[in-house]
């Protein structure tokens, strides 16, 4: 082999070490019976979700990983390889292969490393049904927004009214504001109004 033909294997091990390391999870499929097309469609859907899609030859990702936590994928190099890497988001890989995978009909999961972890074909059917960091968020909000908003839309509506020179209904003030404490000299205030009366009654 020339001096050529090894450093540009040398290249290729190197770009597919530095992506390893880059990323937070690597999903392995065998990518058979896709067309073109199909393949196209596949890397945009990829692509806009912010995975690295690439095929690389078994040999020279087993050099690549060689040492390094993702070696177990080692095992499933074998036949036709195409390699999913997240960099953001550790199961995005799982789940937009899952969704490809469902809609083509074709191609199937090898195995993967999400976060460190070794997961076989299974494992990463399970790790693909799980939501995206920005789905559990979403659910969070949502858990959350009812009542925030409808308080924010009550005192925006309170600030408005005043600054329109109206003054805001009682019933929309006390909502949008705690309950006063009762003070312990209100009721002492009470009784002497009501003793009052009494002592006219006597000097009459």
């Amino acid at each position: 082999m020339s001096v050529e033909s090894l450093q540009a294997k040398q290249a290729v091990i190197d770009e597919i070490k530095d992506k390893f390391e880059r990323s937070k999870s690597a999903v392995v499929i065998d990518y058979m019976g896709i067309t073109v097309g199909e393949a196209d469609a596949m890397r945009k859907q990829l692509r806009e979700a912010g995975i690295d899609y690439t095929v690389y030859k078994n040999t020279l990702v087993s050099r690549a990983i060689k040492g390094t936590e993702y070696e177990a994928l080692t095992q499933v190099l074998n036949g036709p390889s195409a390699f999913a890497f997240g960099y953001e988001d550790a199961t995005a890989p799982a789940r937009e292969l899952n969704s490809i995978i469902k809609k083509f009909d074709k191609m199937s999961f090898k195995a993967g490393i999400v976060e460190g972890e070794f997961y076989d074909q299974a494992g990463i059917m399970e790790i693909a049904k799980l939501p995206s960091r920005e789905e559990l968020i979403a659910k969070f909000m949502g858990s959350i927004k009812s009542p925030v908003s409808k308080l924010v839309y009550l005192l925006q509506a309170i600030a408005d009214q005043k600054e329109a020179g109206v003054e805001p209904a009682p019933a929309a003030e006390a909502a949008a504001e705690p309950a006063a404490e009762e003070t312990p000299e209100a009721p002492a205030a009470e009784a002497s109004e009501e003793a009052a009366p009494a002592e006219e009654n006597s000097a009459e």
